[in-house]
This record gives structure tokens, C-alpha cells and sequence, in this order.
């Protein structure tokens, strides 16, 4: 994975990875460059801890990440402010590696494989990483306290759900 203009780059050299704890602490211009990158208003705290095992060129890498973020509620706009405490899963994984697998056998995937993250040469981008990760814990259909009055509002709403079996109550009778 090659992000060279990544708003949170951490490399980190592959062979340098066996038991390596990795804090990932994201400062004020990182922050408000991925506060426009995700569009939220604004990303309050952004940390990590990772640790990193090795084998071969393989790298896994487990921790949590901790972020503190105010998006705009998906009905209302109002400013939400949100806590994210996640926890992380990841294999870095040689492109080469990768495309090898995909062509000579089949695979099946379970939950650990979603986190897999290629890369190329001998070092990987754990920032992007965290980045990522901290983009899929958003919630995009966040709701705040005045949701409901504003679905009411301007009418939106949803109408009751009308039983499909109660015309059968009638043919009884």
C-alpha cells in the first residue's frame, strides 16, 4: 500500500517489527486534514498502540485505537460528538504474497482476513492503517437527541406498519 500523501504516515520497516509496541498519536494538523478527509467537523483525539509480530514477511498487528470525534448528525446536521474504542486486527501482508494466492488457490475468508493490507518493498504504512480503521468505526447514520423531533418536523416520519394479516381477521367472522 503505497500513501505517500497519507494524512497519518507511521513507516515502519518490516524487519523492525518482531514484538515491537508502536503508539500511533495522531497531532492537530493530522487531525483536521482527516477531519476533511472523512468529512467530519472535526477529530477531537486520534491514538493507537499496536503490537507488531513478524514471521517472514508477514506482519500482524493487534491493539485499540481510541479516537474522539464530532460528526454532523445524519438527520438533524447538529453536531454530534462521538468516542470510538476499537479494537485492531491486521496482517500486513507482501503484495507479491497476495497476488500469488489469489491465483493459485482458492481461498476461503473469514473475519480476520478482512484486515489484511498489502504492501510493497520492505516497509508498510501503519498510520493509514489506524487511518482506515478509524473510517470504518464511523458510524455515517448517526443520529443526536433531536433526531426524532426533526424527523417529525419536516415530515419524515415512518408511517405505522399495517399488519398484513389483518384482512385474514375478518374472513373468520
Amino acid at each position: 500500500m503505497t500513501h505517500e500523501l497519507s494524512e497519518l504516515s507511521r513507516w515502519i520497516a518490516v524487519r523492525q517489527c518482531e514484538g515491537r509496541e508502536v503508539e500511533v498519536t495522531a497531532d492537530a494538523a493530522e487531525r483536521d486534514r482527516l477531519a476533511e478527509r472523512f468529512d467530519l467537523v472535526s477529530v477531537e483525539s486520534l491514538e493507537a498502540t499496536v503490537v507488531l509480530h513478524r514471521k517472514d514477511a508477514v506482519v500482524s498487528a493487534e491493539g485499540r485505537l481510541h479516537a474522539k470525534i464530532v460528526q454532523s448528525c445524519a438527520i438533524s446536521g447538529e453536531d454530534l460528538p462521538v468516542s470510538i474504542d476499537e479494537a485492531l486486527t491486521m496482517r500486513f501482508v507482501p503484495e507479491s504474497e497476495a497476488e500469488e494466492a489469489s491465483f493459485d488457490e482458492e481461498i476461503e475468508l473469514d473475519a480476520d482476513d478482512c484486515d489484511e493490507i498489502t504492501y510493497t518493498g520492505d516497509r508498510f504504512d501503519l498510520g493509514e492503517a489506524v487511518a482506515q480503521s478509524l473510517a470504518v468505526a464511523i458510524d455515517p447514520y448517526a443520529t443526536g437527541p433531536n433526531a426524532d423531533q426533526v424527523r417529525k418536523d419536516i415530515g419524515l416520519e415512518e408511517p405505522e406498519k399495517e399488519n398484513p394479516f389483518a384482512a385474514l381477521k375478518d374472513l373468520g367472522n
